[in-house]
């Protein structure tokens, strides 16, 4: 079944090139069923990007879904053209009054702040605490579920002695746990971040629980309150090529950074990367839709 979204919304034609299933609006109000409604509140700069890589990977299921999203009115985004944003984004205080299936809360480039000093941190803060009476089920990914950590549980993020980039080998704890379902006893995410969380203070909170971890990244997949959250330290959504042009960008930067690990041919960034971790990111995000979220929601929002 397709996902539902914005009929001009740009990365539409991209995803049908692709044949990704995508059902225009006028098809969705023909269909005698109740699509499930999730909102994405989009943190990263090129909006458009995150928007490809999400709707990649909410578009393998059999539900129908649609998905919207919304940016904080307390940050002035500098990298998504205005005429976009104005077009495709709504600000919570647009939807507060709506609930909704399920709520994806992306990563931001201001791990290196405190969570106090985020400009829309005050903001997020209410949309999390909107989140536990209005939303079924949220996803956090990278610096966002190290905020929902943080504010749902009081785990502080640390940082790291360098930054963490590339392909690593991920195991599951509990291969019963609906979120891991059809998952290998190893897979492989990639993970790009200068901070990370503590194993020890998640094992200490008795209302979350580690399903997946990597001896070298830490902690991967986390669920919090039964499913209610659930907190992912990596970014599986991501391209082939994102990995490559955080990596290029670092170094026009001057930053120096290391290769990626296990991401090029032979560690030569002048090959082309290795995608290997695509199969098990749609099973993740098929699982999270399925469990924690259609099987759950009630039918009348």
């Amino acid at each position: 079944m397709p996902i539902k979204i914005d009929n001009d919304l740009p990365a539409k034609s991209i995803l049908e090139q692709e044949n990704i299933f995508v059902m225009d609006e006028n098809c969705a109000i023909h269909q005698d069923i109740r699509p499930l409604e999730i909102i994405v509140l989009n943190l990263m700069p090129i909006k458009q990007d995150t928007e490809l890589q999400l709707l990649r990977s909410l578009s393998n299921t059999p539900l129908q879904v649609n998905v919207s999203f919304f940016r904080p009115a307390t940050h002035e985004s500098k990298n998504t053209p205005a005429e976009h944003l104005e077009r495709f984004y709504t600000h919570f205080d647009e939807i507060k009054h709506r609930k909704f299936d399920g709520l994806i809360i992306t990563g931001a480039p201001v791990e290196k702040l405190d969570f106090e000093e985020v400009d829309f941190w005050p903001e997020l803060e209410e949309i999390m605490k909107w989140s536990v009476t209005n939303v079924t089920s949220t996803l956090h990914i990278c610096w966002g579920a190290q905020a929902g950590l943080y504010y749902h549980h009081g785990i502080k993020k640390y940082e790291l002695p360098k930054k963490l980039s590339g392909v690593y080998k991920h195991y599951t704890f509990h291969k019963r746990t609906p979120l891991v379902r059809g998952f290998d006893d190893s897979f492989l995410v990639p993970q790009s971040r200068y901070t990370g969380v503590s194993k020890e203070d998640i094992v200490a909170d008795e209302r979350l629980e580690i399903v997946a971890e990597s001896k070298e990244a830490g902690p991967y997949l986390i669920i919090g309150d039964g499913g209610k959250n659930i907190f992912i330290t990596g970014h599986p959504e991501y391209d082939t090529y994102t990995l490559d042009i955080e990596y290029k960008r670092d170094m026009e930067r001057g930053l120096n950074p290391d290769i990626p690990l296990n991401y090029y041919p032979e560690d030569d960034p002048k090959q082309k990367p290795i995608k290997s971790w695509r199969c098990h990111a749609n099973t993740l995000y098929i699982n999270w839709l399925n469990y924690y979220v259609y099987q759950i929601t009630p039918y009348e929002l």
